[in-house]
């Protein structure tokens, strides 16, 4: 899935690593930097560098975390806006093909079924 969602993302001036960056900060606004880079599987340093080409792109911003002056909280700025529709319209597309050959009762079980293998695996 991942490489076909790449492959769709072509057009995008956007890398899989930082159209994956911002949809998770979309999901949780204010997320810090060191739970960004372990929530995405990435070494600290390369979330940095990464999270550097998105601020200089200006599609996030850095934010003191406030409890933790050490710390920074990801922000999405306006310009991110567009990129996260197209993000959201590819990974739709995806899902919807993959799915094609399953009835609404089949998908819906399906995804719950997804659904209590991450939430189990989160919680190890």
């Amino acid at each position: 899935m991942r490489r076909l969602f790449q492959q769709r993302l072509q057009n995008s001036s956007l890398t899989l690593a930082q159209a994956r960056a911002l949809f998770y900060v979309s999901r949780f606004e204010g997320v810090r930097q060191v739970d960004l880079a372990d929530a995405l599987e990435i070494q600290p340093m390369t979330m940095a560098r990464l999270l550097d080409q998105l601020a200089d792109n200006r599609l996030i911003e850095r934010v003191p975390d406030p409890r933790d002056r050490r710390a920074y909280q990801i922000r999405l700025t306006e310009a991110a806006a567009p990129h996260l529709a197209q993000i959201q319209q590819v990974a739709e597309q995806i899902r919807d093909e993959m799915l094609a050959d399953l009835n609404d009762e089949q998908a819906r079980h399906f995804i719950q079924t997804l659904d209590g293998i991450r939430n189990k695996l989160l919680r190890c």
